[in-house]
């Protein structure tokens, strides 16, 4: 299966811009958000993961583990076009190729990468597993354990952010970053579609609430947040 085919199930009107395939959850709402906010001409598709799209041969041809987003860039490196799964790989793809919103020098460039793999290897496996057990598995699951646990670990991070952002408003101190633009739709999710706030004491968290406040924000966020929603 090759790139062919997934361009002929999901074909392009503008194959001279970027490819987006994703759907409105964190994870594919980051990717949007960083096109947006680098204000690169890009194309989304829609992949219906209620639906089982990722599933399928065609997604599968550029994204093996069958999650979204993906990217198709086909002005890639050395002008080469180029496929890329992985919403944090995305980001750094993307951020390379404009340079901007992560620093060049190697230091501020380390600092900003340790908080984007903190999201990737922290935020999103827990926060999802707890929106999971929170909102989707009680007619499958009563026992509390998973529930309590999953709810503890997001309260801590909570809690690594709060702290973090107590000094400076966004999470590196030079400003706002592909570290924010990965985390925050994660939080608002917990707020949002999970509605977890009062469950998870999220006023407890004054300095996380005010930085969720001022991303969702930007103009960026406000076109981004849909994109990808089944027509």
């Amino acid at each position: 299966m090759s790139l062919h085919a997934v361009q002929e199930r999901w074909p392009a009107k503008h194959p001279d811009r970027i490819q987006l395939y994703t759907f409105p959850t964190p994870n594919g709402v980051k990717v949007s958000i960083a096109l947006e906010e680098m204000e690169l001409p890009y194309e989304a598709h829609s992949i219906h993961i209620g639906k089982g799209d990722q599933h399928t041969p065609e997604y599968l041809a550029i994204s093996p583990n069958g999650k979204i987003p993906t990217l198709f860039d086909p002005d890639g490196p050395n002008h080469e076009p180029i496929a890329l799964m992985e919403s944090g790989a995305i980001l750094y793809y993307l951020a390379e190729k404009t340079g901007k919103f992560m620093p060049s020098d190697p230091l501020g460039k380390s600092e900003t990468l340790q908080w984007l793999f903190f999201q990737v290897g922290h935020i999103g496996p827990m926060f999802g597993q707890f929106g999971h057990f929170h909102k989707f598995a009680k007619d499958n699951c009563d026992h509390p354990y998973p529930l309590e646990r999953y709810k503890n670990e997001t309260r801590r991070l909570l809690g690594v952010l709060e702290r973090r952002l107590t000094n400076h408003p966004f999470l590196l101190p030079f400003g706002y970053s592909v570290a924010d633009i990965a985390t925050f739709p994660w939080v608002e999710g917990l707020v949002g579609f999970y509605a977890a706030g009062q469950l998870l004491g999220f006023q407890e968290f004054p300095h996380v609430k005010k930085w969720l406040e001022t991303c969702m924000e930007r103009p960026a966020y406000k076109r981004a947040h849909r994109v990808g929603s089944p027509e």
